[in-house]
């Protein structure tokens, strides 16, 4: 085991009640030595995690970082309620992840916008596809589009935008 769980309270919580209390109680059990710091971001709340060796969290290319996002998310959810989205963070890898994923991402708009063609992405967790969603949500030649199913890796399609109907 790496430590005991050294998080830090943060006054003024502005996450879901119980959100940050159960990070830090789910990763003092798996035995990891930590600080929690809050930021709120847009509507999203993130807790950043801040330790020593951050790649035993964050996984293989991220999985278990998301595997343990979607585990807390899942927990706050109470009843038909949904919870506010909670968004796991260690040592700033979702911040570096995400540009790099919209960085991809632009050159595939640009084929769509200049051939007009339509692309599938790359399966994305659903943390992914809303960063996509919303880089182009206000794009006047390009929409998203998110197939409807229960998986959990789904592809974009990313198309000409539709003229609106009169």
């Amino acid at each position: 085991m790496e430590g005991r769980n050294v998080g830090t309270p943060m006054n003024g919580s502005t996450a879901p009640a119980g959100a940050k209390e159960l990070l830090e109680n789910m990763l003092g059990h798996l035995g990891f030595a930590f600080t929690l710091e809050e930021e709120k971001r847009g509507d999203d709340v993130v807790l950043h995690v801040r330790m020593q060796n951050p790649s035993r969290l964050i996984g293989r290319e991220g999985e278990t970082i998301d595997d343990l996002q979607f585990l807390l998310n899942r927990m706050l959810v109470r009843g038909e309620e949904p919870a506010q989205r909670v968004i796991v963070d260690v040592e700033n890898y979702r911040l570096e992840q995400q540009s790099a994923l919209l960085d991809e991402v632009k050159e595939m708009v640009e084929r769509v916008r200049s051939a007009g063609e339509t692309v599938d992405l790359p399966p994305m967790n659903a943390y992914e596809r809303r960063i996509i969603h919303q880089a182009f949500r206000d794009d006047p030649q390009v929409e998203t589009v998110s197939p409807e199913g229960p998986s959990r890796l789904k592809r974009i399609r990313v198309r000409p935008r539709r003229p609106a109907k009169s």
